[in-house]
């Protein structure tokens, strides 16, 4: 069984991939996911006992509590605790601004999860971990045991001054979590005066997603083109420069949607007065019709009450092996709110759940994680309403540092957007969350 699953996790080997070119690169990796409708069966009891009790049911939850299910088999007991009743995916939700997908289309329950694999499902809220009495509590006062805990929170985020208040963020959204700011900020495009200003932040990284805000200028710029011609979208960047898919948004930036986006790199936002829509900046102020500032982030509350943010008191050191916590044996940390070298991204929160998945069972069994991972991530950005650009890399477990490393040659973007890709893009989607969900 664990040969098996390592030849999955590592099915696009190192040798392999150094010698491909990018665009078989990208081909393997949407390959790599399974694309079927018929679920895999967990088997019978394989030897292993115990309780895994994950916290979070976004990609990266989602994925670790059916593969520990899979590979663990019947005597493997999961549950998973998620305060909401179904996930809403945040990749491909910046095509609800423009009006090519809906919120339903991005919305997934944990119904297969149940039925399929035997998972636990509870909705409720987590108020505390006890990691000496191996227990999670929740706010209705019960409490759930486990002998390991999967941590898998997402991300919070930062409040920027002026928008302390819900009234106001709704008055200037960032809708970085997929949902209600979502419409809201749609509704709020389809509604600016004509000739407007739509003005957009991007926080410095790391953050969730780092082609998304990149994305988002251009699919709002081709809106507003077709639909409210005379606009502007104007995007202040807190880093120096793109840092994802450089030459392809820098092209749709510069030629692609040039006249419309206004890009300022090395651009922070200071506070925001909704009452006049005033931006101050540290280059000045700036008066918008449509705010959609994107606030810094962190891990999620729990992993800072519970003690596991190490990393800067913002993320969660782990050991990339297996994703335990740093400060917390037989907890581990995945997705968006573990800190390593890999981007914070729904791809590879799907990889790091399986890694982990795979150490956990291990554990069971007394043994060692394995000790060469391999990860991948694509990405696919909408450049248009038509064309989409992509990004792809591959990570290997380096020893010498004990963190995931990008391998040479398998990194890098597409030679230019492309109806193709668009195509693709919506069948890599298809396949991801068929992965993680069903």
């Amino acid at each position: 069984m664990i040969d098996s699953r390592r030849k999955f996790l590592g099915s696009l080997g190192l040798g392999a991939l150094g010698m491909l070119p990018l665009s078989q690169v990208l081909a393997a990796t949407n390959a790599w996911i399974p694309s079927t409708t018929n679920p895999a069966t967990v088997p019978g009891n394989l030897g292993i006992s115990g309780r895994v009790v994950v916290i979070g049911g976004g990609m990266a939850g989602a994925t670790v509590a059916k593969y520990l299910r899979i590979w663990g088999g019947a005597g493997l007991q999961v549950t998973l605790i998620e305060r909401e009743s179904s996930y809403n995916s945040n990749i491909m939700s910046n095509l609800v601004l423009n009006g090519s997908m809906t919120m339903g289309s991005l919305s997934f329950s944990y119904d297969l999860l149940r039925k399929n694999y035997g998972v636990n499902v509870v909705t409720g809220d987590v108020s505390a971990i006890d990691a000496v009495g191996k227990k999670v509590i929740l706010k209705s006062g019960s409490s759930i045991a486990f002998d390991r805990l999967v941590v898998a929170p997402g991300i919070e985020f930062e409040t920027i001054a002026g928008l302390e208040t819900a009234a106001s963020q709704n008055l200037a959204p960032h809708a970085w979590k997929a949902g209600p700011q979502t419409t809201l900020l749609r509704n709020q495009i389809k509604a600016m005066r004509r000739g407007g200003v739509f003005l957009m932040s991007i926080p410095k990284a790391p953050f969730r997603c780092p082609p998304g805000p990149y994305e988002r200028a251009c699919l709002v710029a081709d809106w507003l083109k077709k639909n409210n011609p005379g606009s502007k979208v104007i995007v202040l960047d807190e880093n120096p420069g793109i840092i994802a898919e450089p030459v392809n948004f820098g092209k749709a930036f510069t030629v692609t949607h040039a006249g419309v986006i206004d890009y300022r790199p090395g651009t922070s936002i200071l506070s925001i007065d909704t009452a006049t829509k005033t931006v101050n900046t540290s280059a000045g102020q700036i008066k918008a019709d449509v705010m959609n500032p994107i606030p810094a982030q962190r891990a999620g509350a729990i992993i800072t009450s519970s003690g596991l943010a190490n990393v800067g008191g913002r993320w969660a050191g782990v050991d990339v092996l297996s994703y335990e916590s740093a400060v917390a044996p037989g907890i581990h940390v995945i997705g968006d709110s573990a800190a390593t070298t890999q981007p914070k991204a729904g791809h590879i929160a799907n990889q790091e759940a399986k890694v982990c998945a795979d150490a956990i069972i291990r554990a069971f069994k007394g043994l060692a994680p394995d000790p060469a991972p391999v990860t991948n991530s694509a990405c696919y950005s909408p450049i248009t309403a038509t064309t989409a650009s992509w990004l792809t890399a591959v990570f290997a477990y380096d020893p010498t540092t004990k963190t995931m490393k990008s391998v040479p040659g398998a990194f890098g973007e597409a030679d230019k957007p492309s109806t193709k890709n668009m195509d693709q893009m919506k069948k890599w989607f298809t396949n991801l969350m068929t992965d993680s969900f069903a």
